[in-house]
């Protein structure tokens, strides 16, 4: 990255750290020098309100008198999944088959970040969707707001209907453009 103020620069790199509460977070370029600050203004603009620590992104940056600052993401690819399944419920279940399950439309009814779940529902059905934080994590977000609108893979879990998977709405929509 040159020197210069106000030039943008494309860069990608690992989320270092990201506070939903506090409103921003860092990131840390793979060619190296000063963290990148991630507003969750431009995370929004993305369609995210948060992302998990370890995501790789790819951002678009200008440097500033201030220090080096994200304009614009790119993309966000979620941090490496462990082998082992994240829950429980998912224990006996063949990958395959989770995959499987189709995106649907959904949004978070409320989610409790520091209790580790919340709940969602599916456009045009009533019942809830059991959100946990460990598949949020795995899906490379760190929490989420009421109203806002995802892409949930649910399944039928021993303790009722549960997201198995959490995209980001806007996230999902340019997979399935592509």
């Amino acid at each position: 990255m040159a020197d210069d103020l106000n030039s943008m620069y494309h860069v990608r790199g690992q989320v270092k750290w990201f506070d939903p509460a506090k409103g921003f977070g860092f990131v840390v370029a793979d060619e190296g020098g000063p963290d990148i600050l991630l507003h969750v203004n431009v995370l929004r603009n993305f369609g995210q309100s948060s992302v998990a620590d370890g995501a790789r992104i790819e951002v678009v940056t200008h440097r500033t008198e201030r220090g080096v600052q994200a304009v614009e993401v790119i993309s966000i690819t979620p941090p490496e999944r462990e082998s082992t399944p994240v829950l429980t419920d998912f224990a006996e279940m063949d990958p395959e088959v989770l995959q499987a399950a189709p995106l649907e439309p959904a949004r978070v009814k409320w989610f409790d970040k520091g209790k580790g779940f919340g709940f969602a529902n599916v456009f045009g059905r009533p019942e809830d969707v059991f959100l946990h934080i460990e598949v949020l994590r795995q899906s490379g977000l760190a929490d989420l707001q009421p109203g806002e609108a995802l892409a949930i893979r649910v399944i039928d879990g021993k303790r009722g209907r549960m997201a198995a998977e959490v995209q980001a709405w806007e996230a999902a929509n340019q997979k399935s453009e592509t």
